[in-house]
């Protein structure tokens, strides 16, 4: 089972928004376009940490775990090697926490902003995004950022939201 945990930590996010709800589909929608999709049909807890906070925390983390000075719109720490990952059938703790999620509401609102975006579609896809990364996937090189933005487009279809990647200048 796929658990998903939220902390509002600023006052910044809309309360209008159930962003509990918004992080458990987006999460559950990346995890399904995964070889790892039956880990939300486990017999034991797969959990996620979904932090809603603002630029100022995660530029700390940024610096503390990054040594990058400068806040980001989403941050994601693993707690499971990716390699053990298909190793969380053996756990016999009845729960793995697979990551944490930060994400960052300064940064996030902006870019939605200059993307034509809600804030609420940024910031699924961001936690698609974020997700991917704890399941271990990265964009290090053109090959890899290829894999990786084919699956956040995938999850992101099955939330009925677009493309992020495509050019839209042209329309």
């Amino acid at each position: 089972m796929l658990i998903v945990e939220t902390a509002i930590a600023t006052p910044d996010w809309d309360e209008a928004i159930d962003w509990q709800g918004l992080a458990e589909r987006a999460c559950a929608a990346a995890l399904a376009e995964t070889p790892h999709a039956g880990l939300d049909r486990a017999g034991y807890g797969v959990e996620v940490s979904v932090r809603f906070t603002d630029d100022a925390e995660v530029q700390k983390l940024n610096q503390q775990y990054r040594g990058k000075d400068k806040p980001t719109n989403v941050l994601s720490f693993p707690m499971v090697q990716p390699d053990l990952i298909e190793a969380l059938s053996n756990s016999d703790d009845g729960e793995v926490l697979l990551g944490d999620i930060v994400m960052a509401w300064q940064t996030i609102a902006a870019e939605a902003q200059a993307k034509a975006l809600s804030p609420a579609d940024h910031a699924a896809h961001l936690i698609v995004h974020g997700l991917l990364h704890l399941l271990g996937y990265d964009h290090d090189d053109d090959a890899l950022a290829g894999h990786m933005e084919r699956m956040e487009v995938a999850a992101l279809a099955t939330l009925g939201l677009g493309d992020p990647y495509a050019d839209h200048s042209a329309v």
